[in-house]
């Protein structure tokens, strides 16, 4: 089934009870955006993925991130942290 954000929005518990039976898929802008589906299909998409390590969710990170990570290192190598050169109020007693 498929339905707008704005019927999705309307008709919520109608939607959540065509979900028990199979998913809805839920349109923005004229493309699928989301879908609803029920606990037991959930249930049984996290079962069938094996969780991720640690090192796989930073690997997978770094990877899909680098061009922000490079930006935020020359930014910090220019300009140092923001908070370099204030002194706490204590510290000048």
């Amino acid at each position: 089934m498929h339905v707008t954000a704005t019927e999705a929005k309307n008709r919520f518990g109608q939607i959540c009870a065509q979900a028990k039976r199979a998913p809805v898929f839920v349109e923005k802008g004229g493309r699928v955006d989301s879908v609803i589906l029920s606990v037991e299909q959930f249930e049984a998409l996290r079962a069938a993925a094996p969780p991720k390590s640690l090192a796989q969710r930073r690997q997978e990170f770094n990877e899909t991130y680098k061009e922000w990570i490079a930006a935020q290192n020359r930014h910090f190598e220019e300009h140092g942290l923001w908070c370099e050169g204030f002194v706490a109020w204590q510290d000048q007693a």
